[in-house]
């Protein structure tokens, strides 16, 4: 008996060290960027910084290279995002609903991007824009972020509409409901927080990508992720940890904003 109280003790302090060991490893890189934001210092050194300073974020909102490249992320992000999630919605319902020939296939095709590389996938879009004539920038990276999107909304409400009841939709149809109107009053009310979550998934990917943005943005149409990557290149400054720690801002407020209309526990699927 002694022995296996041991045994549980030493499993249980495993256990609490690997999870302080986890929580440390991440959390500790966003406490470093954070650090580093506020350090008065022109140059990247050793921490603490010795004082605090905001010169860094008044440095990333007057450098019209971030302002217009947060302009057209966002931009590029909205549209995709949502054209992405009008298409998983549609696939997703004829992909989960219906046996049709080659629905392995097409499946694997619509979830491809996930497989490809993105530096693949950049290049090869290129290739292919060139030899279309599609010359602007703009145009070519909300194609190609729709592309790389679109596989998140697919799979995230893929994965709502297969735990879906189809009894309620049965009922409604028998009470003279159409598919049409069953799909709009039953199906999407009922999914919504799938496709919520799945425009988030999609809208996130699209602000955090280089390795597709990079071979197709421009002078003039350049997102705000592939700029920074440029200007790490050249600078040792903390400007590029201020732009992280104002995007984690608005990731953490967009959360708390989440959490106030619907709850994290719906938005992720619990308690639906």
């Amino acid at each position: 008996m002694y022995f296996y109280r041991i045994v549980d003790l030493f499993g249980k302090i495993l256990v609490t060290a690997a999870l302080v060991a986890t929580v440390l490893f991440l959390t500790l890189p966003v406490i470093t960027t954070i650090m580093i934001s506020f350090d008065p210092r022109a140059y990247l050194a050793y921490l603490p910084p010795p004082g605090f300073s905001l010169r860094w974020y008044e440095s990333f909102l007057r450098n019209p290279n971030f302002t217009n490249g947060l302009r057209t992320s966002l931009i590029v992000g909205g549209v995709s995002t949502l054209i992405s999630t009008v298409v998983g919605i549609f696939a997703s319902y004829g992909l989960v609903r219906y046996k049709f020939r080659g629905k392995e296939t097409l499946n694997s095709f619509f979830l491809s991007p996930l497989i490809v590389p993105a530096v693949v996938t950049g290049f090869s879009l290129l290739g292919l824009f060139s030899l279309l004539g599609v010359r602007i920038s703009l145009e070519r990276l909300l194609i190609a972020h729709v592309i790389i999107t679109a596989p998140y909304t697919i799979r995230t409400i893929s994965a709502t509409l297969i735990g879906f009841d189809r009894s309620l939709e049965e009922a409604a149809m028998s009470l003279g409901a159409n598919r049409v109107r069953t799909f709009l009053d039953v199906t999407i009310p009922m999914i919504k927080f799938g496709v919520v979550a799945g425009a988030v998934f999609a809208f996130a990917m699209s602000l955090d990508d280089v390795s597709v943005s990079i071979f197709l943005a421009d002078a003039f149409s350049s997102t705000l992720s592939v700029n920074l990557f440029a200007y790490m290149r050249s600078t040792f400054e903390p400007t590029v940890a201020a732009a992280s720690v104002l995007l984690m801002g608005f990731t953490f407020g967009f959360i708390l904003l989440i959490e106030r209309a619907m709850g994290l526990d719906k938005f992720v699927g619990i308690g639906i």
